[in-house]
């Protein structure tokens, strides 16, 4: 089979596809259709069972094969990753190639460099640092109730403070640090600590 190329206005670039599903969205043979339509070289895919590393190692595949000049094609944007800050990472990825991006349902285009394009790319900066502060926003907000509701963070101690006492009687009675961790199932860098701690 010959290359196909299609042309976007006065010059010829070499498209290379890409397609990506998940567990939810099960449209691979309609997104390879679609870039075959539209005459892509060659496609990168994963499996129909949309495996995340399946996903990810085509991914990258797709960007070390992407030579200056060329178009990458994906149907949605969404396609280059799970996340917005994924995506524009992945973006910056092909652009520092010296490739563009073009995506089937309109949504951004950097092969026209265009002023529309530019600032398309822009705003999805500005999304995706949104998304992020949101992200940490929500989960800020969480510990906060949950610390209100008496839930506590952080490593949780390995002797209860029935198994400190036995430890500290332990010792007390003469029993050596490696006996008494067996004795609690601990280790003894724990018991060490717990040493320490009292007689400071």
């Amino acid at each position: 089979m010959c290359p196909l190329v299609i042309s976007f206005g006065q010059e010829v670039d070499v498209l290379v596809g890409y397609a990506r599903v998940s567990t939810k969205d099960q449209d691979l043979q309609s997104q390879l259709q679609q870039l075959e339509e539209v005459g892509c070289d060659k496609v990168f895919h994963g499996k129909h069972s949309g495996a995340s590393s399946q996903n990810t190692t085509k991914l990258r595949e797709m960007v070390e094969y992407v030579r200056d000049g060329d178009v990458v094609v994906v149907t949605k944007l969404d396609r280059l990753g799970r996340s917005l800050k994924a995506i524009l990472n992945t973006l910056d990825e092909i652009h520092a190639k010296g490739a563009k991006l073009r995506t089937l349902d309109g949504s951004v285009d950097t092969s026209q460099e265009t002023p529309f394009a530019t600032a398309m790319v822009h705003l999805l900066g500005t999304f995706a640092e949104l998304e992020r502060n949101l992200i940490v926003s929500r989960t800020t907000e969480g510990r906060e109730e949950a610390k209100s509701k008496g839930v506590r963070f952080g490593r949780k101690p390995s002797l209860t403070e029935e198994d400190q006492k036995k430890a500290l009687e332990l010792l007390k009675g003469g029993t050596s640090v490696r006996a008494t961790a067996k004795a609690l199932n601990t280790t003894r860098q724990t018991i060490y600590r717990l040493k320490a701690k009292t007689t400071a």
